[in-house]
């Protein structure tokens, strides 16, 4: 399975285009298949697979992105003094 290992390393922005690629592909292969020349009917849920794979990873980098971010506020915040405890008012 070198298509696993392969989408782990690209960077996000490399995900995105080939996220693009194959949903064209994924595209052309059904309205292919309503034409009703299909070479092989098995590429269209490896293809599906694959996008769905892309999905993941760009999610899973959008995650640890905002976590990055919203780990470097907070600690910002608390630095500044913007946060208050519960117990003084």
């Amino acid at each position: 399975m070198a298509v696993k290992n392969s989408f782990k390393e690209l960077r996000p922005e490399e995900l995105l285009a080939k996220r693009e690629e194959l949903k064209k592909k994924y595209f052309d292969l059904r309205f292919q298949s309503v034409v009703g020349h299909v070479d092989n009917p098995v590429e269209k849920r490896v293809l599906r697979r694959q996008i769905a794979r892309a999905e993941t990873l760009i999610r899973r980098a959008e995650i640890l992105g905002a976590a990055t971010q919203g780990a470097g506020a907070s600690a910002n915040a608390e630095a500044t003094g913007a946060r208050k405890s519960r117990g003084s008012k």
